[in-house]
Protein backbone atom coordinates (compact mmCIF):
# COMPACT_ATOMS: atom_id res chain seq x y z
CA UNK A 1 0.00 0.00 0.00
CA UNK A 2 1.48 3.16 -1.17
CA UNK A 3 0.40 6.86 0.30
CA UNK A 4 -1.98 7.85 -2.28
CA UNK A 5 -3.81 4.25 -1.10
CA UNK A 6 -3.63 5.14 2.10
CA UNK A 7 -5.39 8.55 1.47
CA UNK A 8 -8.08 7.42 -0.79
CA UNK A 9 -8.60 4.80 1.86
CA UNK A 10 -8.38 7.56 4.42
CA UNK A 11 -10.61 9.48 2.09
CA UNK A 12 -13.62 6.82 1.57
CA UNK A 13 -13.57 5.71 5.16
CA UNK A 14 -14.24 9.34 6.67
CA UNK A 15 -17.40 9.22 3.85
CA UNK A 16 -18.88 6.73 5.06
CA UNK A 17 -18.00 6.88 8.57
CA UNK A 18 -19.33 10.12 9.07
CA UNK A 19 -21.13 11.51 6.22
CA UNK A 20 -23.20 8.34 5.19
CA UNK A 21 -25.85 8.70 8.57
CA UNK A 22 -28.98 7.63 7.31
CA UNK A 23 -28.41 4.59 4.86
CA UNK A 24 -29.55 1.41 6.50
CA UNK A 25 -28.26 -1.74 4.98
CA UNK A 26 -29.51 -4.39 6.48
CA UNK A 27 -26.85 -6.74 7.36
CA UNK A 28 -23.92 -3.99 6.55
CA UNK A 29 -23.10 -1.39 9.10
CA UNK A 30 -21.63 1.44 6.80
CA UNK A 31 -20.49 3.55 10.10
CA UNK A 32 -18.33 0.97 11.35
CA UNK A 33 -17.04 -0.23 7.76
CA UNK A 34 -16.06 3.51 7.71
CA UNK A 35 -13.99 3.19 10.77
CA UNK A 36 -12.23 0.37 9.98
CA UNK A 37 -11.18 1.54 6.57
CA UNK A 38 -10.49 5.02 7.78
CA UNK A 39 -7.78 2.86 10.67
CA UNK A 40 -6.63 1.05 7.65
CA UNK A 41 -5.60 4.43 5.94
CA UNK A 42 -4.17 5.53 8.52
CA UNK A 43 -1.87 2.51 9.37
CA UNK A 44 -1.02 2.07 6.03
CA UNK A 45 -0.14 5.72 5.73
CA UNK A 46 2.56 5.46 8.74
CA UNK A 47 3.40 2.16 7.28
CA UNK A 48 4.28 3.71 3.98
CA UNK A 49 5.94 7.12 5.44
CA UNK A 50 8.38 4.62 7.23
CA UNK A 51 8.91 2.37 4.59
CA UNK A 52 9.86 5.50 2.72
CA UNK A 53 12.20 6.94 4.73
CA UNK A 54 14.22 4.07 5.55
CA UNK A 55 14.21 3.56 1.88
CA UNK A 56 16.25 6.02 0.62
CA UNK A 57 19.59 4.51 2.48
CA UNK A 58 19.41 1.12 0.68
CA UNK A 59 22.37 1.31 -2.21
CA UNK A 60 23.93 -2.48 -3.34
CA UNK A 61 27.54 -2.30 -4.18
CA UNK A 62 29.18 -4.98 -6.05
CA UNK A 63 33.13 -5.15 -6.95
CA UNK A 64 34.16 -7.78 -8.98
CA UNK A 65 37.69 -8.38 -10.26
CA UNK A 66 39.24 -10.53 -13.13
CA UNK A 67 42.42 -11.09 -14.86
CA UNK A 68 42.48 -11.19 -18.28
CA UNK A 69 44.31 -14.01 -19.70
CA UNK A 70 45.86 -12.20 -22.07
CA UNK A 71 48.04 -9.33 -20.93
CA UNK A 72 47.61 -10.53 -17.10
CA UNK A 73 45.64 -7.28 -16.46
CA UNK A 74 43.98 -6.91 -13.43
CA UNK A 75 40.58 -5.45 -13.93
CA UNK A 76 38.34 -4.14 -11.37
CA UNK A 77 34.41 -3.68 -12.08
CA UNK A 78 32.45 -1.63 -9.11
CA UNK A 79 28.93 -1.54 -9.74
CA UNK A 80 26.15 0.45 -7.21
CA UNK A 81 22.46 0.72 -7.82
CA UNK A 82 19.56 1.70 -5.40
CA UNK A 83 17.36 -1.56 -4.57
CA UNK A 84 13.81 0.03 -4.28
CA UNK A 85 10.60 -0.98 -3.97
Amino acid sequence: MRIGSSIALIAIGAILAFAVQGVVIDFVDLTMVGYILLALGILGLIISIILAATGADRRVSHTRSTVDPRTGERITRNESRDSGF
